[in-house]
C-alpha cells in the first residue's frame, strides 16, 4: 500500500502539530474512529448531540484540524459538528487496500452517516470538500437538508480542474520551504492572509504538510464531472461562497456555470481560497443564516 507520509518523523511532526491545532478550537471536542469499507475514518465531533448534525469536509492536501480552527467554536453552538479527515488524506484516517483499489466517495459518506445513525444532515466543505458536499447532495438528496460549498466551483471538464490546480500550487508546492510556504499562502489568499500567517501553529502545520505528506495518496479522491442536466437538484439546497481573490473558484467560466444553472452563490470580499480562515466571522454567520432560512 502507498505510504501517506514521506518519513516516520514527518508523520510524527504532523500528528503532534495536529493535536496542538485542536486545542486552539476553544471548545470541547472528541475524536472518534469509524470503520468503513475503505479503512478507518477519523472524525472530530463538537457540540450537543441533540443539535442538528453538520458534516464538514476539508480540501485536498489538508485535514480537519487545520481547516476548521476558526469555525468549530461558533458552528458547534448551533450544530452537532462532525469534522471528517478524508481517508487517504493528511489527517488521522487510515486507508486500507480497498481504498486504493475501488474508493467510492458516496458509499464512504453513507457509512460515516450510518455510524452516527443520521437519516439526514447538513453538509459543508472547502475546495475539494465543497465538491464532496454538492456531489453527495446530488447523489443522496434525501439525506442532505442543505449544503454550503466554500471556495468551490462546478468544473466542466478534468482539464479545467488540473490546469487551475497547477497554476495555483506550482512551483511553490514542489519545493516545500518555509519561504515558499508563505509565498503560496499569499498567492492563494486575499488581503486578509495575515490571520493565517500570524498563527504560528497553523503555518508550521501547513509547512509540515507540504514537506512530509504524500499527495499521491489522495489521488483516489477524483472529481467527477457533472452535466448541467443534473444540477437542478442543487438550486434549493446548495449555496456557494466564493472569495473575491480566489483563483481556484472565481474565474469567468466557473461563475458562468453557476449563473447559467441558476445556482445560489455569493462573492465574499477580501477573501481568497482560504475563505473560512480569512473571513471566519462572515463565513460562520452565512452558514448559520443559510441553514436557518
Amino acid at each position: 500500500m502507498m505510504q501517506r507520509y514521506k518519513t516516520l518523523q514527518g508523520r510524527q511532526l504532523i500528528y503532534e502539530s495536529y493535536d496542538k491545532l485542536l486545542h486552539l478550537y476553544g471548545v470541547h471536542y472528541e475524536e472518534k474512529r469509524i470503520e468503513t469499507s475503505f479503512g478507518e475514518t477519523h472524525v472530530i465531533t463538537a457540540g450537543e448531540s441533540q443539535n442538528p448534525p453538520l458534516l464538514l469536509f476539508h480540501g485536498t492536501a489538508d485535514n480537519a484540524a487545520m481547516m476548521w480552527v476558526y469555525n468549530m467554536n461558533e458552528l458547534s453552538r448551533k450544530f452537532f459538528v462532525i469534522a471528517v479527515d478524508s481517508i487517504g488524506g493528511s489527517g488521522k484516517s487510515e486507508p486500507n487496500a480497498e481504498y486504493f483499489k475501488s474508493f467510492d466517495q458516496v458509499t464512504w459518506i453513507d457509512e460515516i452517516m450510518d455510524a452516527f445513525y443520521l437519516h439526514h444532515s447538513y453538509i459543508c466543505g472547502v475546495s475539494y470538500g465543497a465538491y464532496l458536499s454538492y456531489f453527495y447532495t446530488l447523489r443522496r438528496p434525501d439525506r442532505i437538508r442543505k449544503a454550503m460549498c466554500l471556495a468551490g466551483r462546478i468544473p466542466t471538464n478534468s482539464f479545467e480542474v488540473i490546469s487551475k490546480m497547477m497554476k495555483a500550487f506550482l512551483p511553490e508546492a514542489l519545493f516545500p520551504s518555509e519561504k515558499n510556504c508563505e509565498k503560496l499562502l499569499r498567492k492563494l489568499s486575499g488581503p486578509n492572509y495575515s490571520v493565517f500567517a500570524k498563527n504560528e501553529e497553523l503555518m508550521r502545520h501547513w509547512y509540515y504538510l507540504l514537506k512530509y505528506f504524500n499527495n499521491k495518496s489522495m489521488m483516489k479522491h477524483r472529481i467527477q464531472i457533472v452535466g448541467d442536466s443534473e444540477l437542478s437538484i442543487l438550486r434549493e439546497k446548495v449555496k456557494f461562497l466564493i472569495g473575491e481573490y480566489d483563483m481556484l473558484s472565481n474565474y469567468p467560466r466557473a461563475i458562468h456555470k453557476l449563473e447559467s444553472n441558476n445556482l445560489n452563490f455569493e462573492i465574499i470580499r477580501d477573501a481568497g481560497h482560504a475563505i473560512n480562515h480569512e473571513q471566519a466571522d462572515i463565513v460562520n454567520k452565512k452558514i448559520i443564516e443559510f441553514w436557518s432560512e
